[in-house]
């Protein structure tokens, strides 16, 4: 059992690529709209705050906002929730990143060069050229922005990948097939061990979540993540601060619910804020 995550330049081709190796392995296949499908569960208005702001850079105002910090926080909760099903193809969404470190997943990037992608769009949606070049540096710098906002890193850096596959320069077939044979070698390493450190990870995002998108919780600079202890994650830890002393108690109760038996740890610090003063619940 493993999991691919698939980074890719607009217009290269990678989506078609996940859909190939996810057919081939009977993968299932998560993408865009899946995930902004799962957000929409949530409520009618993270459903519109998932158009509002998916993979667009935002603005200086909106990246502050309550709206998006629930918004990046339920992406990541259900691309994780995903990923604990095991042989799953996860197209872009930021995957690598909330994946690192786990043995049993492979991350990759798919690019082409700037003349191919242009060519791939003029024969797919039937513009011109010019229109073509314009639309991909639009997305390239959108969604670049987003993801360095999000992650603090370049989304296309080698770096944060396993491997990195230039489909101008390789056969699509081949690189088909180059993803397979790892993704197959990957699954070995899918210890109990490996798991559960994806299950604690699964497991913060999800607390995460439930805590950003809560209108009651005024809280800023959230963090939840597993509790390590050496060489071993076992619990979870909430930071944050807290604009409403009233606030602490509810958000550890949403947290414990969650957590059920696995053990939660909270280092919130109430905090004035100059301009909102002390909140209040209504």
């Amino acid at each position: 059992m493993a999991i691919l995550t698939i980074s890719r330049k607009y217009g290269s081709g990678g989506r078609e690529i996940g859909h190939a190796v996810a057919d081939l392995l009977r993968y299932d296949y998560v993408d865009r709209k899946r995930i902004l499908d799962d957000i929409a569960k949530a409520g009618q208005t993270w459903g519109e705050f998932a158009k509002q702001y998916d993979e667009k850079q935002p603005s200086v105002y909106e990246r502050y906002k309550w709206s998006f910090r629930g918004f990046v926080a339920l992406n990541q909760a259900q691309i994780l929730e995903y990923a604990l099903h095991d042989n799953v193809v996860i197209m872009g969404r930021g995957g690598n990143f909330l994946l690192r470190g786990i043995p049993f997943a492979f991350r990759i990037h798919i690019k082409a060069s700037m003349n191919d992608r242009i060519d791939w769009l003029v024969k797919r949606e039937g513009i011109d050229s010019e229109n073509a070049r314009w639309l991909i540096g639009k997305v390239d710098k959108e969604m670049g922005g987003a993801v360095y906002l999000i992650y603090g890193s370049a989304w296309d850096d080698p770096k944060h990948y396993d491997r990195v596959f230039d489909m101008s320069t390789q056969k699509a077939d081949e690189i088909i097939a180059a993803i397979k044979d790892d993704v197959l070698k990957r699954a070995s390493a899918s210890t109990e061990k490996a798991r559960q450190v994806l299950q604690l990870r699964a497991l913060a995002a999800k607390v995460r979540a439930r805590i950003a998108i809560e209108p009651t919780f005024p809280i800023s600079a959230l963090d939840v993540r597993p509790k390590e202890e050496g060489l071993i994650q076992y619990g979870i830890i909430v930071r944050g601060v807290v604009y409403n002393k009233s606030a602490i108690g509810p958000i550890q109760e949403a947290a414990r619910k969650l957590c059920g038996e696995v053990p939660v740890e909270f280092e919130l610090q109430y905090r004035w804020h100059p301009r909102l003063g002390e909140w209040h619940f209504k």
